[in-house]
């Protein structure tokens, strides 16, 4: 089995308009990135467009209509003041949320090793009746819920090492004891949840990061907090909300990984997925805004997943 590469050439038409930090050429340093000749034995997949019965597991009907409603015939309509959509979106967020499905079932069944999403927009401040953070439908989210609907797993977990605290995954997972959703991310920084005293149900694991903060303490927080709390859980499935915001270089927030922490903290999830979940595992990238930075955090993070 090798690493299954799903991405969708729509997911790079969606334009949020001049100068938003969410920028196509975001998509096209990630795809250009896994052109290299190291990644010429990843099997390469189209997105399918996901199912309207598959987003609505996770967001409301009347939300997925205003979406759609949004989306205009040219030009951009924002759905929150961060939050635009362009004639493609709509597309554009279907394939997004179809590559996470698509990923699971190929995992879940054995045709894949593993899987990386290549798509935007990202998702994973999606609540379930509201656009937000360049988010349009919570694509992790609903492809944990379509590994338990589908495939009847028990035990879904995501680990979420974007810079900003991923919302909507925890508000989607909280009160759901079959689920389970961690997060490292800036405190104080956007959208200001994400606090240590959240715990859920006792499936949510929470770790701020100061501004500044660097490689030892994300390590610290994973190896302390994170992990352990991952292994109790048992997961069957690990799904990695992969945004490489963290990263020293990146424009939106302060904190200061490098390339090869990205590396590490994939191991360090890998290695938990390998003893409860047979190693399966998928990935679908959210932020990252210094266009070299975001290509070698993928770089990094899709190594990790190949040489498994």
């Amino acid at each position: 089995m090798v690493t299954w590469l799903f991405t969708h050439p729509m997911c790079i038409e969606h334009d949020p308009g001049p100068f938003h930090p969410e920028q196509p050429e975001r998509l096209r340093a990630v795809v250009a990135a896994l052109e290299a000749e190291e990644f010429k034995g990843l099997s390469r997949h189209e997105a399918p467009s996901a199912e309207r019965a598959q987003i609505e597991r996770v967001h409301a009907p009347a939300y997925v209509d205003a979406v759609f409603a949004a989306v205009p015939e040219s030009g951009q309509v924002h759905l929150d003041p961060d939050t635009a959509v362009s004639s493609a979106s709509g597309e554009a967020a279907l394939r997004a949320a179809g590559a996470v499905t698509a990923a699971v079932d190929a995992v879940v069944t054995g045709a894949a090793k593993n899987a990386f999403c290549a798509v935007r927009p990202p998702g994973h401040h999606a609540e379930a009746s509201r656009a937000m953070g360049f988010c349009l439908f919570n694509n992790v989210a609903i492809g944990a819920e379509h590994a338990r609907a589908v495939h009847g797993l028990a035990r879904v977990a995501v680990i979420d090492f974007d810079v900003h605290h991923g919302n909507g995954t925890q508000h989607s997972f909280e009160r759901d004891p079959g689920l389970f959703y961690a997060s490292s991310h800036q405190s104080p920084c956007y959208p200001g949840t994400g606090g240590e005293g959240e715990h859920g149900v006792g499936n949510v694991v929470n770790a701020e990061l100061a501004p500044g903060a660097g490689s030892d303490a994300f390590r610290r927080a994973y190896e302390v907090r994170i992990l352990p709390a991952l292994a109790a859980f048992a997961p069957e499935l690990v799904i990695f909300s992969a945004g490489f915001d963290a990263h020293v270089r990146d424009p939106l927030a302060q904190l200061r990984l490098g390339t090869d922490d990205f590396a590490w903290v994939t191991n360090a999830a890998l290695d938990v997925a390998d003893v409860s979940a047979e190693g399966r595992c998928v990935a679908s990238l959210e932020g990252g805004y210094d266009l070299d930075a975001l290509a070698e955090g993928v770089t990094v993070h899709v190594r990790a997943l190949a040489e498994r």
